[in-house]
């Protein structure tokens, strides 16, 4: 898998300095920065420690099997473009490199959505959509009439966690400002995703 995150820091070389450091036990294969610049830390064949506790799928190690990438943004504002430029240079690589399909390019709050909250609901999921970097539901498909619960896991949100929180992950992802209870809106998007890109059929992929 891909997992992206934000860095929630000052500034990339803040990030790049405590993601370089032993003793914060944090690592990532690659940082870019709001500028474009990026550092690849980890080779992509070694397993950095960006995920931590969580799951996608049948995955509950997601950090020995994904590449991790930070981007320098403090979680309340859009990403910008020279960042999301360079991030649109780098996918195709790692992705053709791993066999990685766009369906298992996820966020951090997707496989862990009771500890985080990133890349949040200012990440341009759909222009990676749109590259074929990622997936947006098509919502022209017609939604199964099914349980938010149980399109949920059968889409990937595996992970042990509040109801509202697996929620919140979600709408962040796919219907970012979406706010009160749980509604039909969210339950057709979610069956969709379940009908498109169930996660089993991605098992055996990195």
């Amino acid at each position: 898998m891909v997992v992206v995150h934000y860095t929630a820091m000052d500034s990339a070389e803040a990030a790049l300095e405590r993601l370089c450091d032993p003793a914060a036990e944090v690592s990532a294969h690659y940082l870019i920065a709001a500028d474009g610049r990026a550092w690849q830390m980890v080779a992509e064949v070694a397993r950095a420690w960006h995920a931590g506790a969580g799951a996608w799928g049948d995955v509950t190690d997601v950090n020995s099997r994904s590449v991790g990438i930070e981007l320098d943004n403090p979680g309340d504002r859009p990403f910008p473009e020279p960042l999301m430029t360079t991030l649109e240079a780098l996918l195709p690589g790692i992705l053709r490199r791993w066999s990685i399909p766009p369906e298992r390019v996820i966020g951090h709050s997707d496989m862990a959505p009771d500890r985080k909250a990133d890349p949040g609901p200012h990440f341009d999921w759909a222009r990676l959509a749109r590259k074929g970097l990622a997936i947006w539901p098509d919502a022209a498909d017609p939604a199964p009439d099914a349980p938010f619960e149980i399109s949920a896991r059968t889409f990937g949100y595996t992970a042990v966690c509040d109801p509202e929180k697996r929620l919140h992950a979600f709408r962040d992802r796919f219907r970012p400002g979406a706010t009160g209870p749980e509604d039909a809106t969210d339950r057709a998007l979610m069956a969709r995703l379940a009908a498109q890109w169930p996660v089993a059929q991605s098992r055996g992929n990195a």
